[in-house]
């Protein structure tokens, strides 16, 4: 086989792939029953054959998805950041988040029996994100626009709090006036 046609397939098998986590994050935030892994495949455009090459259980899928979540919650509060003022940012985070919980509540089961496993280590991901709602709360410390006694475990607690009373996508309207309270509670006042 030829170097070049041996990339290319790589690059087909990780489209493949990304494909299969992305459209396993779509059906898995739509459903509280985890969807069957058929279904994950047709959505996807890919046959059965080819999700259990890249995910060979229902927990290799829920991992991946899980990760991709953490991964793109942890980079994308420094990318805000890049883009809006603190306010604006933590604000877009807080969307993010809510999105995060919705896809977990697909997977819940399969999560929960993975926790207790320790095939996923909770505190580890509870650290990452902590470490992402700190640096939007030292931004906007540093403008003086955030108050200085909030601290990451108090947004954490809020947020569980909000999508656990407010689970999206179906009460999209109460969680975005949950979250606008939270974020006059974290503002300096004027």
């Amino acid at each position: 086989m030829a170097d070049s046609t041996y990339r290319a397939l790589r690059a087909d098998a990780a489209r493949n792939r990304d494909q299969l986590i992305a459209v396993a994050t779509r059906v898995l935030m739509a459903t509280e029953n985890g969807p069957s892994m058929r279904a994950i495949a047709r959505e996807a455009g890919v046959g059965i054959g080819t999700l259990y090459r890249h995910f060979p259980t229902r927990e290799s899928l829920v991992d991946a998805v899980y990760r991709d979540q953490v991964v793109r919650l942890t980079t994308s509060a420094r990318e805000l950041l890049a883009k809006l003022p603190p306010p604006a940012a933590l604000r877009r985070w807080m969307n993010l988040f809510g999105d995060w919980i919705a896809t977990k509540n697909g997977m819940l089961d399969t999560l929960l029996t993975m926790i207790e496993s320790g095939a996923i280590a909770h505190g580890d991901t509870q650290a990452e994100l902590h470490a992402a709602i700190n640096q939007l709360l030292d931004a906007g410390r540093a403008t003086s626009e955030f108050r200085q006694d909030i601290s990451e475990e108090d947004i954490a607690a809020s947020l569980i709090g909000i999508f656990t009373v407010a689970p999206l996508p179906e009460h999209e309207t109460m969680a975005n006036r949950l979250l606008d309270i939270l974020m006059n509670g974290i503002r300096t006042a004027p």
